[in-house]
């Protein structure tokens, strides 16, 4: 017999103590990509109002929401003009009242992005900063003098491509920049800077949004004799600006003037932080963050330099099995393989080819919905929605490219078909192509023209498509939220490998009190057999049909998964 976790004592037998967040399945919205409502061409809130029920059907709890506040949109709306304001081309503050109301009767709940490393260079604080040096906004950003040789003051680099400090002809000063230029860093040194980050997080939290996810998070505190970068950092800028000085006094600052005052959920982008100084960001004890996206899954199949990597399966279970062992009882994770900075997570772990696309997707959804931390699903995921095949530059959304290869032509480097076939790899506007809802124009995502193109496989991967099928991808994530959520060991069970050095197979087991739970995936084309432990188990959910008893062997075909209670 399942348990219901409802009844379960707030202390597992393991430790844990028991959280709503830490049993919750997220699914992340990226709005401009979702559903357009008024036929501009860019997702909306009408638009994902509109596909709430589809969004509870997968039987998730929580939505994050991508930036939805009013942008200039240098990278999409994380350069934030207003943070009490909706994006016009998302709707209007009703219009964010509505589907908060809507995501609350389907039972749901909503997190928002909190960007505030950096702000948009229009916003009003900004403005007010670049007009003179002794303008009470001045230390609102983060302001230096030219260094020695009349160029920036230091050597860093920003995340796209460029300097990291750009001169203000109207002071002579220049301003740090950790990403675009129009995205100037906030200056945390100055506690009327972080005074206004509480009060619109206050702003948000007494609207009814149930927490946020905090974009770059390490980023905030930085070493004011800003110094020139070592060497043993050149290639991985991240590791060098994250966790400075100061950044888990802010944190604690955060949790103790608003956080804990509310019933919230918090999961930090943890640039440029290991697995050690993860567990000082999550530990409950601490009290600063719930938890954080780590970046080691995501980085699997990229070089020193970002460009793309073979990998192999005993890589990426290491991974998992290095979590496991490096958070303990305090502490907890997330689980994710794709959001809006990665590529798709079929054509990057998975196999997309049409005859396998189905089953590695199947697999994935396995992997990331039984592992030990909050699973989040990216949209489309539950489609299997693929990359989409860039042929020029110019088809390209996203700064980081545009400046990626602006820097490259300055360099003499003009080989565009190799910029475009790593791309292909890597490229994060792979997930940003506007959701497949349908077969019909434009994959039924708008009347008009996209915002950025749609993928040409809508005609067979779509939701209408999906919905219709009992053996599609988004049926068979409904049954493993359902078997997560009934399962205690799938949440809080100790996590062991059976298999680190196999090639082709993943399996593992969750352990909870006398509950034990085997995960099988198989991660190739090929049929693999595998000896279950104790000889027999019941099956409680396979990806291809399969008997209630199996065992002593069990016989996995090729890109399949089963769920074993043993």
């Amino acid at each position: 017999m399942t348990e219901d976790l409802a009844q379960q004592p707030p202390i597992t037998a393991n430790g844990f103590t028991r959280q709503w967040w830490k049993e919750a399945v997220v699914y992340q919205i990226y709005p401009r990509s979702f559903m357009d409502s008024d036929g501009d061409g860019m997702g909306d809130l009408n638009g994902i109002t509109s596909k709430l029920d589809y969004v509870k059907g997968l039987g998730v709890d929580v939505i994050w929401l991508s930036p939805h506040f009013d942008s200039p949109n240098a990278d999409n709306g994380y350069d934030i003009r207003d943070y009490e304001k909706v994006m016009a081309e998302f709707g209007t503050m009703a219009d964010f009242d509505a589907l908060l109301a809507g995501i609350k009767q389907r039972g749901m709940r909503l997190i928002i992005d909190l960007v505030v490393n950096h702000s948009s260079d229009e916003h009003r604080w900004f403005a007010e900063s670049r007009k003179s040096t002794d303008n009470s906004y001045r230390d609102y950003y983060i302001w230096r003098q030219p260094g020695e040789d009349g160029g920036p003051p230091n050597d860093w680099t920003s995340f796209f491509s460029q300097r990291a400090w750009t001169l203000d002809d109207a002071t002579g000063q220049y301003y740090l920049h950790l990403f675009a230029r129009k995205q100037p860093d906030l200056n945390w040194e100055n506690p009327e800077v972080r005074e206004e980050v509480w009060q619109l997080m206050r702003f948000w939290l007494d609207k009814g949004v149930d927490g946020f996810r905090i974009d770059v998070i390490p980023l905030i505190s930085k070493d004011q004799s800003f110094p020139n970068m070592p060497e043993d950092y050149r290639g991985k800028p991240s590791y060098y600006y994250a966790n400075g000085p100061r950044m888990h006094e802010y944190i604690q600052e955060m949790n103790a003037k608003v956080l804990s005052h509310y019933d919230v959920m918090t999961v930090g982008e943890a640039v440029g932080t290991t697995l050690e100084q993860t567990a000082l960001l999550v530990d409950e004890r601490r009290n600063e963050l719930n938890m954080v996206f780590q970046f080691d899954i995501v980085q699997l199949d990229r070089d020193s330099q970002g460009q793309w990597r073979d990998w192999d399966l005993p890589e990426l279970k290491a991974i998992f099995s290095r979590h496991a062992a490096g958070l303990d009882a305090h502490s907890w994770s997330t689980v994710y393989v794709n959001n809006h900075d990665t590529p798709r997570s079929v054509s990057r772990y998975g196999d997309d080819d049409p005859a396998w696309r189905v089953r590695s997707a199947k697999v994935l959804q396995t992997m990331l919905l039984t592992q030990r931390g909050t699973p989040f699903i990216y949209q489309g995921e539950e489609l299997g929605m693929t990359n989409f095949t860039f042929e020029r530059v110019a088809q390209f959304d996203d700064i980081a490219v545009r400046n990626g290869w602006a820097a490259q032509l300055e360099a003499g480097r003009n080989d565009e078909t190799s910029f475009v076939a790593n791309l292909n790899k890597t490229s994060r506007d792979h997930s940003r192509t506007p959701m497949q809802w349908t077969d019909g124009p434009e994959a039924g995502f708008t009347t008009g023209t996209p915002w950025l193109a749609v993928n040409p496989n809508a005609d067979e991967i779509n939701a209408a498509a999906a919905l219709a099928d009992p053996q599609s991808i988004y049926h068979y994530v409904q049954a493993l939220t359902a078997l997560r959520h009934e399962y205690p060991a799938l949440i809080y069970g100790d996590y062991a490998d059976l298999a680190a050095d196999d090639f082709r197979l993943f399996v593992y087991t969750r352990t909870l009190g006398d509950q034990t739970i085997l995960v099988a995936l198989n991660f190739s084309r090929k049929n693999a057999d595998f000896a279950l432990p104790g000889g027999r188990g019941e099956s409680l959910l396979a990806s291809v049909e399969t008997p209630e008893q199996v065992g002593p062997v069990l016989t996995l075909a090729g890109w399949s998964a089963h769920i074993i209670r043993v």
